[in-house]
């Protein structure tokens, strides 16, 4: 059985009329003026943290537009020079190139025994002297490296007016190597441009 509740039955004296008359008083009473004050105070001081609050997260809310409207002009402004860039790339390395091939042109004509040197390294990367090898360069370069081209017996050396002057190519089985300066140059100034981005 559940434990016993007591019942209070409720004032009988006190009616309608005696809350009424409690709550005028209660309404009549007026707050001093130090009461007013604080509540006044009170007021003016969660006013101002509201609107700081709001202030500050509407001042960062605009710092964010701004800056990512900043990245957006920064991106702009990169982007073409970015391609200005590759332009400037390409052309440095084409003339590059270019010098280059005069430069190495005239050294061989100079001194044929660079490009006999050449010639020589071609033919041993393929294995030239266990293989017949196929050596192609100008019929000119022929003609000044006759003196000083030392090749393997199995090398057939060809004459090939598609070449120019410093050119040359190796043919053997399933292997080719194109040493045309225009290679050799391109892949020298691959390695110095890729040494330099990887330092």
């Amino acid at each position: 059985m559940n434990a016993a509740v007591r019942w209070l039955a409720p004032e009988l004296g006190r009616g309608r009329e005696a809350v009424a008359l409690e709550r005028q008083e209660q309404l009549q009473r007026l707050p001093t003026l130090q009461e007013v004050q604080a509540i006044e105070q009170s007021a003016y001081e969660e006013g101002l943290a509201r609107g700081h609050a709001e202030g500050l997260a509407q001042g960062q809310g605009e710092v964010r537009r701004l800056a990512a409207q900043f990245e957006g002009i920064v991106d702009n402004f990169s982007r073409p020079l970015d391609r200005l860039e590759n332009e400037v790339m390409a052309a440095l390395s084409e003339l590059s190139v270019r010098v280059a091939r005069c430069l190495v042109g005239r050294a061989y004509q100079a001194d044929p025994a660079l490009l006999a040197g050449l010639a020589r390294a071609a033919v041993d990367a393929v294995g030239g002297a266990s293989r017949e090898v196929e050596l192609r360069m100008h019929p000119d370069d022929i003609t000044a490296l006759a003196d000083t081209l030392d090749l393997p017996q199995a090398a057939r050396l060809t004459g090939d007016t598609s070449l120019g002057r410093g050119d040359l190519r190796v043919h053997a089985e399933n292997m080719r190597i194109d040493g045309s300066l225009d290679a050799r140059i391109e892949g020298a100034l691959a390695a110095v441009l890729g040494q330099q981005a990887h330092p």
